[in-house]
């Protein structure tokens, strides 16, 4: 039996669950979109994906269908009639049907669909031995064009650069901005631990304002490590002490090469091993329960 899928406002087989070719979505990426871990019976940080969602939406003059605490409760209605205890959400919000034109008044009900399921981005392996990193040509959007900071359905900036890294035999590539200051990666927001002192680069440089990669700036507060947000190059990865990415669905990934430089011991470090437990500790007891 396959996924229930939740299609404005019913949950449906996933056989049955179909967007229009009509569906600005498809034909023009408009539209937003979270995705969501839940662990143990608990959805992590849905408050902050469901702001950030609406945040995304009304950067773009798009309604979502639902109200917060209705499309939180479809949220967990999915999950729950999937049986999961650990799934990944993708909760997706299209323009809607319109014409050929690219027009948004012209689309006038949005979509909004929810996928309940697994997922996995890396081998286990990766999270002990570490990931090679390459730096890509494609840069990161620039602001002002199709901003960063909108979570949206237009990925193809994104997809161009993890194209590059495949090419390239790497796992993920290393994006910069126009400016040559390192943004992010294709997935996953990065940090690394220099003289004693977590840093990564700020929201400025291009990047998605992570949820992961917020939690990990709490837990580093927690335990004591100083947080720095600072513009960054390339040589502030190649000399550092240990680098990681950061995601929702890829947690967190040790880095240990760049370009072919091998960064601090060129094994996942102390630091990031720590805050990799406490995020793992964090995901297990925190979190909306979906079976009361």
């Amino acid at each position: 039996m396959g996924l229930l899928i939740y299609f404005n406002g019913k949950l449906i087989p996933e056989e049955e669950a179909k967007v229009s070719i009509f569906d600005h979505g498809l034909l023009y990426g408009d539209g937003v979109f979270e995705g969501i871990r839940g662990y143990n019976g608990r959805i992590f940080k849905l408050d902050e994906h469901l702001l950030r969602l609406y945040a995304s939406a009304k950067a773009i003059m798009l309604d979502v269908p639902l109200g917060f605490s209705e499309l939180k409760d479809a949220i967990i209605q999915t999950v729950r009639a999937n049986k999961l205890r650990d799934s990944y959400i993708r909760v997706v919000v299209t323009r809607g049907v319109g014409d050929l034109g690219l027009d948004p008044k012209k689309c006038k009900v949005p979509t909004l669909f929810i996928i309940a399921g697994k997922i996995e981005l890396y081998p286990a392996e990766i999270y002990e031995k570490g990931l090679d990193v390459v730096t890509v040509a494609t840069r990161r959007n620039f602001t002002e064009a199709v901003n960063p900071a909108i979570k949206s359905l237009n990925y193809l900036n994104n997809i161009m650069a993890k194209i590059e890294a495949n090419n390239a035999g790497a796992s993920e590539g290393l994006m910069l901005n126009y400016e040559g200051y390192v943004s992010e990666c294709t997935g996953e927001n990065i940090f690394v631990v220099s003289r004693g002192s977590l840093v990564t680069p700020p929201i400025s440089a291009g990047v998605l304002g992570g949820i992961t990669r917020n939690t990990v700036i709490e837990i580093a507060d927690g335990i004591g490590l100083d947080v720095k947000e600072k513009d960054m190059t390339r040589y502030d990865i190649f000399t550092a002490e240990e680098c990681f990415l950061t995601g929702t669905a890829a947690e967190i990934v040790p880095v240990i090469s760049l370009d072919g430089r091998v960064i601090g011991t060129g094994k996942p470090g102390e630091i990031t091993n720590r805050i990799r437990k406490e995020y793992s500790l964090l995901t297990m007891s925190e979190g909306v329960p979906v079976y009361e």
